[in-house]
């Protein structure tokens, strides 16, 4: 299936989509700030730069959906175009992730995972998080 836009909008489309301050993320950095938590953000000295870190507790959040194949999730689409190279896209990031894990994990950390649409149908007072696993 071809691009329903031409270059010049699709690349303005794709410079549109944020990686840092996403809703998701100034949720969770909100509700842990009004509950006494201080972090810090993108801490370039761990594994894969966490998005969340909370160095007292040496736990790290990270906040995902689409980039990092949260594919059991009903609001997950595949992208119509380039649909096998957003696949190997996606897992690699997996396997990427996986890797910044364990090497966190040994090292102490508590990682936690953070989708999406977690935070959806949730009260800004809930915060679920799911405990990232091997």
């Amino acid at each position: 299936m071809t691009d329903v836009h031409d270059k010049i909008t699709r690349s303005y489309n794709m410079r549109q989509i944020k990686s840092k301050d996403t809703k998701p993320e100034l949720l969770v950095k909100k509700f842990l700030f009004a509950n006494g938590f201080r972090y810090k953000l993108y801490d370039k000295k761990l594994y894969g730069k966490p998005d969340i870190v909370l160095p007292k507790y040496k736990t790290a959040f990270c906040s995902w959906f689409f980039w990092h194949g949260h594919v059991n999730c009903k609001y997950f689409v595949v992208p119509k175009t380039r649909t096998e190279w957003w696949l190997w896209k996606i897992e690699r990031n997996k396997q990427i992730d996986l890797e910044n894990f364990t090497k966190l994990k040994a090292e102490g950390w508590n990682v936690l995972t953070i989708f999406e649409c977690q935070l959806k149908s949730k009260k800004e007072t809930k915060l679920y998080v799911k405990l990232a696993r091997d």
